[in-house]
């Protein structure tokens, strides 16, 4: 008789905590120790996002680079937005796409930049022939002890970068999306259990969540759904520029019900299922993949 493939989900990745270790802006993946699994080796596609044209923010590296590779291999072609000085990043994504048989566009950009959105979807469209699927990921957060010491510019380039620009990407695609189209966002365990130390960040996860939901209120008579996913610690570029004390690594994700922080790769299949049409009944919904804290809105 042949055994069931049950793996422990609390031994599949690394169970310690992570060495003490910085980076300059911005930080790159290949710098890591260790390097986050995205999938590169192990994630396989099962044709559920033939000839997608996708568009991914911060998607040359950590949760957008699983996404990426994932949607690559499941037939997708796949734009990937990163912030100027990421190129080695991008580039190593877009030689994966590329290896999957799939198109790859690579597009560096500051979200900061109000004319970003609409170039963003505008370079998409006229590489692809259309898009249909939106994955809003890119992300700034800076660890700061107190509010005292978060600066204005900082909270300003935090909403810019998180959220206005997730509306303004939004809005410039709209026209462009049909029936069966697909918009995902990644909000975080930060929107409904922040830490102190992250607070404009936190505040701008929690906006996304219900950005998420109301925006699936608003283009639900369309066919189009919105969904979102909320990370928990998962080891990323986002921990190392500044996302976290450099004293708090040893201990990163610990203390989750599994004992560890979560890889990329780990978060791949669901924003497959989101963007997929598998998930056609499900809208205004955001997936939590936390390791097993709890959400709620």
């Amino acid at each position: 008789m042949n055994e069931p493939d049950l793996k422990d989900p609390r031994y599949l990745y690394q169970t310690e905590g992570f060495e003490k270790q910085d980076q300059p802006t911005p930080a790159l993946q290949a710098n890591m120790q260790p390097i986050p699994d995205c999938g590169e080796k192990s994630y396989q596609g099962n044709h559920k996002l033939e000839n997608r044209r996708v568009l991914i923010t911060g998607g040359d590296s950590g949760i957008g680079r699983a996404a990426a590779i994932a949607f690559a291999r499941e037939g997708a072609d796949v734009a990937i937005q990163f912030f100027p000085g990421e190129e080695q990043d991008a580039d190593e994504v877009a030689r994966i796409v590329k290896e999957a048989g799939r198109k790859a566009l690579i597009l560096p950009c500051d979200l900061r930049d109000e004319q970003a959105p609409e170039e963003l979807i505008a370079k998409t469209i006229a590489e692809f022939g259309g898009i249909d699927t939106l994955i809003l990921n890119a992300a700034q957060q800076i660890s700061q002890p107190s509010l005292e010491h978060l600066t204005s510019k900082q909270v300003h380039d935090t909403f810019q970068i998180n959220i206005l620009a997730m509306f303004a990407i939004a809005k410039a695609a709209l026209p462009h999306l049909s029936a069966g189209s697909s918009i995902v966002t990644t909000t975080s365990i930060q929107a409904f259990n922040p830490s102190d130390h992250l607070m404009d960040y936190a505040a701008t996860k929690a906006a996304i969540a219900n950005f998420t939901v109301n925006l699936a209120k608003q283009v639900a008579a369309k066919g189009i759904r919105v969904n979102g996913v909320a990370p928990g610690p998962i080891w990323t570029p986002l921990q190392l520029d500044k996302g976290q004390p450099k004293e708090a690594l040893p201990k990163f994700g610990q203390d989750t019900l599994l004992k560890r922080a979560g890889q990329p790769v780990e978060l791949a299949p669901v924003y497959v299922f989101l963007a997929s049409n598998d998930a056609s009944y499900v809208t205004a919904q955001i997936y939590g993949v936390t390791g097993g804290e709890a959400i709620n809105l």
